[in-house]
């Protein structure tokens, strides 16, 4: 397929249904960055073998999507059916799902011997040596929990919450309250009648020194954390 364009397909009741796009404005319609689809397609011709150039019937169109209206029936098949990458798209999702999927091991597990995360480029040469396939279509959390498994016997890891009890004082409260809680989830707070806040908020083990790393910066060290769990 050629990278000036490729194919996006959907089949629906073993019937095929294919249409010509531009791989970049494709991959933005379907990640919601741009809404024209005829910015996406090559042609507004619904083939059931676009390689062949076979196209298919009114008869099916309505049969399957009750419409022939090719943009309509585009729009379908370009949010739920299947998008063939170019090469290089490919590498770039794949690229950007490892550097995801290294930031969600590096803020949500620890080192059990010291409970504390470990740096992001140790956690990535621990992947270099089990060589997993990362797969760019499937969820960051599935596969980083895949990942520990395979990452343990060669890098010690485990993923695990946290519940802290946090005091912000007055001066600083409402600041400081925007820019820690999204961190993990509040499951208690309170603002107190002197204008300071205190809550219980729930994290990822990795994301505790992060935090109160935060928590000091922007209560300049008066802010107060305890795990209480």
């Amino acid at each position: 397929m050629s990278e000036k364009y490729t194919v996006a397909r959907l089949t629906k009741d073993k019937d095929h249904f294919e249409i010509l796009v531009k791989p970049e404005k494709a991959l933005d319609y379907r990640t919601g960055k741009i809404s024209k689809i005829t910015d996406v397609l090559v042609t507004e011709t619904i083939f059931s073998d676009a390689n062949k150039g076979t196209k298919v019937s009114e008869e099916q169109m309505r049969k399957a999507f009750e419409t022939t209206d090719p943009l309509k029936i585009a729009d379908i098949i370009l949010k739920k059916g299947v998008l063939q990458l170019t090469t290089e798209q490919r590498r770039k999702m794949i690229e950007d799902k490892r550097k995801q999927i290294i930031d969600f091991i590096a803020r949500q597990a620890v080192d059990p011997k010291t409970n504390l995360p470990h740096p992001p480029m140790r956690i990535e040469n621990a992947m270099e040596q089990i060589r997993y396939p990362i797969d760019p279509h499937k969820s960051v959390e599935e596969q980083a929990r895949e990942i520990v498994k395979l990452l343990r016997p060669i890098l010690p890891l485990k993923i695990e919450q946290i519940t802290l009890s946090v005091r912000i004082p007055a001066e600083y409260s409402t600041r400081a309250y925007g820019a820690i809680k999204g961190f993990g989830a509040i499951k208690q707070e309170e603002w107190r009648a002197d204008g300071s806040w205190h809550g219980v908020i729930e994290m990822p083990a990795g994301a505790y020194v992060p935090f109160l790393n935060k928590l000091g910066e922007v209560t300049k060290g008066s802010g107060e954390a305890k795990v209480i769990t």
